[in-house]
């Protein structure tokens, strides 16, 4: 049996040598991979960490519906003590919100106007709470085709006592005082609380008009010609005197550098109300991890048709 060969003996060598092979290879592939993603989010980290130590211009972008801005508020005031921080650019691409959110908002921003120059660049609307926003600002860009103005407060009060009725159910409600159930879905408004809801409603209104009379330097009766809740585009409010300039951020960038002791080329740098943890799944991570899943799942393209289309939000 000397010397006898074993002829699978090789085969078993080699599936071996392949498979020690294979996990080497896995290995580094693995440290690779980790590698990559350490790389990714230190750049992330990077490009969103703020530099506090130069002199910039800071951008408050103001997105969607406008609800609790309790932390853009704190932000905005922070800036008026920070001496980086040479002039504010506000963003705005919103249908409005609630009145007390976009008035502490604007309330903030007049603070830092009554400091450092303040310039507002309209998106595609800046309508009802976006447009009040802008009005501290000393300049007001908007584009020909931006959706603004509708200045105006909006209550909507469902009530399904009709619905209850029909179904056999009814709502007993004791109250205090006779507009302390005013509105209430289960029954219809009675006059008198419709009266109440409507002074409350109107006081609003014209806490909204002196806003734009005072940020836009009109008489209060020549606002509220304008304030019937109409909207207009940009071109339109450019000639009502309701925005100062047709232009965009680029636009409003020159115009800062014109106000007297304003450096030139000044970086802008985005304001962060959110966590570090948050600001990279929000704008890094996230988008990494969907693209990523889009180009494995998706092999085709889809582009979006182009659209013309204002929605106007129900609550301003």
């Amino acid at each position: 049996m000397r010397g006898c060969h074993w002829p699978g003996a090789d085969l078993m060598s080699l599936e071996t040598d392949l498979l020690i092979d294979r996990r080497r290879l896995k290995r580094r592939l693995l440290f690779w991979r980790v590698a990559t993603l350490a790389a990714l989010v230190v750049v992330a980290v990077l490009a969103i960490k703020p530099q506090i130590n130069r002199d910039h211009i800071a951008r408050l972008t103001i997105k969607g519906e406008i609800s609790d801005t309790t932390k853009q508020v704190r932000a905005v005031d922070d800036l008026v003590k920070d001496n980086h921080t040479k002039a504010l650019l506000v963003s705005i691409s919103s249908p409005g919100g609630g009145v007390y959110a976009s008035a502490a908002l604007h309330d903030a921003i007049e603070r830092f106007a009554a400091k450092k120059p303040v310039v507002a660049v309209m998106g595609a609307t800046a309508a009802s709470g976006g447009f009040m926003i802008a009005m501290p600002a000393q300049r007001v860009f908007a584009g020909p085709s931006t959706v603004t103005g509708s200045i105006g407060v909006i209550a909507q009060l469902p009530e399904f006592s009709g619905l209850l009725e029909k179904v056999g159910v009814t709502a007993e409600t004791l109250v205090t005082g006779a507009m302390k159930d005013q509105p209430n879905p289960a029954h219809k408004l009675s006059d008198a609380g419709r009266a109440y809801l409507k002074e409350l409603i109107g006081d609003l209104f014209n806490q909204f008009v002196a806003i734009v009379a005072k940020g836009r330097h009109m008489d209060e009766a020549k606002v509220r010609e304008l304030a019937d809740g109409r909207a207009f585009t940009g071109q339109q409010a450019l000639k009502l005197g309701l925005i100062d300039q047709l232009g965009d951020e680029q636009d409003a960038q020159l115009w800062l550098e014109t106000q007297p002791g304003m450096p030139k080329d000044l970086q802008i740098h985005e304001i962060r109300t959110t966590t570090l943890k948050q600001q990279l799944m929000e704008e890094s991570i996230a988008p990494i991890l969907i693209n990523t899943l889009k180009s494995v799942l998706f092999q085709g393209l889809v582009l979006d048709g182009p659209q013309a289309l204002w929605q106007p939000s129900t609550v301003k």
